[in-house]
C-alpha cells in the first residue's frame, strides 16, 4: 500500500488518543465532554458516533446529519480534531460538506467489499484520514481487503482500528481480542498506523484500562476509548464508557513503553536472551520432527494392520500425562491444551497419508 504517514505523526507525541461519547446526544453533551478532553491535554481527537448502526430498530440510532454542527462548534473552542464514523455515501458527503477531519469505517461496514468500494471512491474526492475497523469475524484478508480497496482510490492517509472479534466462545469481554491478528497486520503492512479501541473489546468500563495497556505494550500506535459524562444514562454502549474520573484515572495509570532502548547494558542482555531462545527453538524442532517421524512410523504400522488412525484412549491419556508434566513445570494449562491440538492434528493428518 501506498501510505502517507507524517500526518499521523503530527497528530500528537505517541500515543495517539482519541477520545468522546459512544454516539452525540445533545450539543451539551459534546461541548461539555469536548472542553474536558482537550483539558486533559492528552487528547488530540474528538470521536462521536452520529449514525449508529444497531442491530434491531427501535433503539437508538443516532441524531444523524443534525450532530454535524456540533463537532464543528466543539473543534472551533477546543482545537480538538473530529472523527465520526460513516457508513454509507451519502454520510460521507455530508460529512466532507461539514468540513469533518477525518472518518472512520466500521467493523459491520468493513465486512461488505461493495459498501467499502462506495465509500472509498466517494472519500477519494477529498484528502482526509480514513480510519478501518476490523471486520466482527477474525479473518484478516477482509481487514486488508479494505484497506487496500480505499487506497486503491488514492486514499493514502489510513489508519486501522483493532475493535475486536466477535466471540464465538464463553467471555467476560465483549469482543475477542485476538491479539495476533493485529500483530500480523502491523508485519504485513509495516508502514500503517493501528491503535487499538479497548473500548469495544472489554465491553465493561473496568476492563477497559487493562485492555490499553496490553495494546501499548504492544506498541500499537494509539487509543480510541469511549468516554461520557454521565456514563448510566448514555444512550448507546452505557456500560463500557469512562466516566470522566475513570478516564483521568486511566490517563494516569496508563505506562507508555518504548519501542527500542539505546542502554547498552540492557541492549546487550537482552541480546544473549534472545541467543538462549534461539538454541533452545532449534533444539525445540528438532525433537519435534523426531517426534513426526515415530507419528509416521506408526500410522504405516497402523495402516499395514489394518487399525484406525484415531483412537481416543490413547489420545486422552496424552491429555492427561503432558498437561500433569506441564503443571509441574509451571506452563500454563490454555497454552498447552492449544499446543496438543495442533500437535495431534498434524499426527493425523501425518498418519491419513500412509
Amino acid at each position: 500500500m501506498e501510505l502517507e504517514t507524517q500526518w499521523f505523526n503530527d497528530l500528537s507525541e505517541y500515543p495517539l488518543i482519541i477520545a468522546g461519547p459512544c454516539a452525540a446526544e445533545s450539543e451539551k453533551q459534546i461541548l461539555e465532554t469536548a472542553a474536558f478532553l482537550a483539558e486533559t491535554g492528552k487528547v488530540a481527537v474528538f470521536r462521536a458516533g452520529l449514525w449508529k448502526p444497531r442491530t434491531r430498530p427501535g433503539s437508538f440510532e443516532g441524531v444523524g446529519e443534525k450532530g454535524l454542527p456540533w463537532l464543528i462548534r466543539a473543534r472551533e473552542e477546543t482545537g480538538l480534531k473530529m472523527i465520526t464514523e460513516v457508513a454509507s455515501a451519502e454520510h460521507v458527503d455530508q460529512v466532507l460538506e461539514a468540513g469533518i477531519d477525518m472518518v472512520w469505517i466500521g467493523a459491520r461496514t468493513t465486512a461488505n467489499p461493495f459498501i467499502v468500494q462506495e465509500l472509498a471512491t466517494r472519500l477519494s474526492r477529498e484528502s482526509i484520514p480514513v480510519f478501518v475497523k476490523n471486520p466482527l469475524h477474525p479473518d484478516p484478508s477482509l481487514w486488508i481487503g479494505a484497506l487496500e480497496r480505499i487506497n486503491r482510490t488514492g486514499v493514502k492517509k489510513l489508519v486501522a482500528i483493532h475493535r475486536g472479534f466477535y466471540p464465538f466462545e464463553q467471555s467476560d469481554l465483549r469482543n475477542i481480542p485476538k491479539w495476533e491478528l493485529p500483530i500480523d497486520l502491523m508485519i504485513k503492512c509495516p508502514g500503517l498506523p493501528v491503535i487499538c479501541d479497548p473500548s469495544h473489546i472489554a465491553g465493561q468500563a473496568g476492563i477497559v484500562p487493562g485492555i490499553a495497556q496490553k495494546a501499548m505494550d504492544l506498541h500499537m500506535n494509539g487509543l480510541m476509548v469511549e468516554v461520557h459524562p454521565d456514563p448510566d444514562k448514555a444512550m448507546s454502549d452505557a456500560k463500557q464508557q469512562l466516566s470522566y474520573l475513570a478516564f483521568d484515572k486511566f490517563l494516569e495509570q496508563l505506562s507508555v513503553r518504548e519501542e527500542f532502548a539505546v542502554n547498552g547494558e540492557f541492549l546487550d542482555l537482552l541480546s544473549r536472551y534472545r541467543s538462549q531462545i534461539d538454541s533452545v527453538d532449534a533444539q525445540v524442532w528438532e525433537l519435534l520432527a523426531q517426534r513426526m517421524s515415530f507419528v509416521d512410523k506408526i500410522g504405516g504400522y497402523k495402516s499395514e494392520h489394518n487399525v484406525a488412525i484415531l483412537q481416543l484412549e490413547r489420545w486422552a491419556e496424552v491429555l492427561r500425562s503432558r498437561s500433569a508434566m506441564a503443571d509441574q513445570l509451571g506452563l500454563d494449562k490454555t497454552f498447552i491444551k492449544k499446543l496438543l491440538d495442533l500437535i495431534h492434528q498434524e499426527s493425523i493428518r501425518i498418519q491419513s497419508k500412509n
